[in-house]
C-alpha cells in the first residue's frame, strides 16, 4: 500500500516559485499596508527567487492591485478605501513588487494585462498575475497554467501567512498539487499553523533546506 508521502512529497524536478503579495505597500516600513515581518522575509524570498533562475524553473509573482473606485476591493477592505486609506492601487509605486524579487528593478506591472487576467512575462520563466481575492486560485488561470508548464509541486512564500498565503496553499491542496511552505519567507506564520498545514500533506522547509533539495 503506498505511503502517504508517496502522494505529497515535493517533486523537485516538477516545482514552481510562488512568491504572495510581497509589494511595496505591504512590505516596507511604513507603508499603508504594512504586514510587519515582511520586509524580514525579504532576503529568504530573494534567496529562492535567485536559485529557482539559475535553475530555469518557473515563477509566478501573484499580486493584489485595487481600483481607485473601489470596485474590485473585498469588502472587508471597502470601508478603508470610502474613506480614502487606499493600499495597492492600481498605477501607484505601492502596488509594485518590492525590487529585490524582480530581475529588473525597472520593471513595472502592465496593469492593464493583469486586470483582464492576462499573465505579465518578466523572465525567461516568470511571470507576474493578479488574484482578485486571497487565493491565488480564485477566478484565475493559475491553475490552466501550471498544468501547462507540467508543474505539480508549490513552492510558497511571501506576505502575511493567515490571509493569502494559507487560502492559496488550500486550494493548491484542494487540487491535488504538491506542496511546500517556507517558513522563514513568510511572514505571519504561526506554530499551529504549521502543525495543520503537516496533517493535511504540505512541506514545512526553511528556505536553506528548501534550496539544497531544488538543487539536489
Amino acid at each position: 500500500m503506498p505511503h502517504l508521502t508517496d502522494y505529497v512529497s515535493p517533486d523537485w524536478a516538477r516545482a514552481v516559485l510562488i512568491t504572495v503579495d510581497t509589494q511595496n505597500d505591504f512590505t516596507l516600513h511604513g507603508a499603508p499596508g504594512e504586514v510587519l515581518g515582511t520586509l524580514d522575509a525579504v532576503p529568504q524570498m530573494q534567496r529562492l527567487v535567485r536559485a529557482f533562475r539559475e535553475l530555469d524553473k518557473p515563477i509566478i509573482h501573484v499580486v493584489r492591485i485595487y481600483l481607485p473606485d473601489a470596485s474590485n476591493v473585498d469588502n472587508c477592505r471597502r470601508r478603508d478605501f470610502e474613506l480614502k486609506k487606499q493600499i495597492a492601487v492600481a498605477g501607484t509605486n505601492g502596488t509594485e513588487l518590492v525590487d529585490e524579487l524582480k530581475p529588473s528593478p525597472q520593471i513595472r506591472l502592465d496593469t492593464q494585462l493583469l486586470l483582464s487576467g492576462g499573465l505579465q512575462l518578466i523572465g525567461r520563466n516568470e511571470w507576474i498575475m493578479y488574484k482578485p481575492r486571497w487565493g491565488a486560485f480564485f477566478e484565475t488561470l493559475l491553475e490552466r497554467h501550471l498544468k501547462e508548464l507540467g508543474s505539480n509541486t508549490l513552492v510558497v512564500c511571501g506576505c502575511n501567512f493567515p490571509n493569502c498565503p494559507r487560502s492559496t496553499i488550500y486550494e493548491a491542496s484542494e487540487r491535488n498539487f504538491r506542496i511546500v511552505l517556507v517558513t522563514d519567507a513568510v511572514s505571519g506564520v504561526y506554530d499551529r499553523a504549521l502543525v495543520e498545514l503537516q496533517n493535511i500533506g504540505v512541506s514545512v522547509l526553511r528556505s536553506a533546506a528548501c534550496i539544497v533539495s531544488l538543487q539536489s
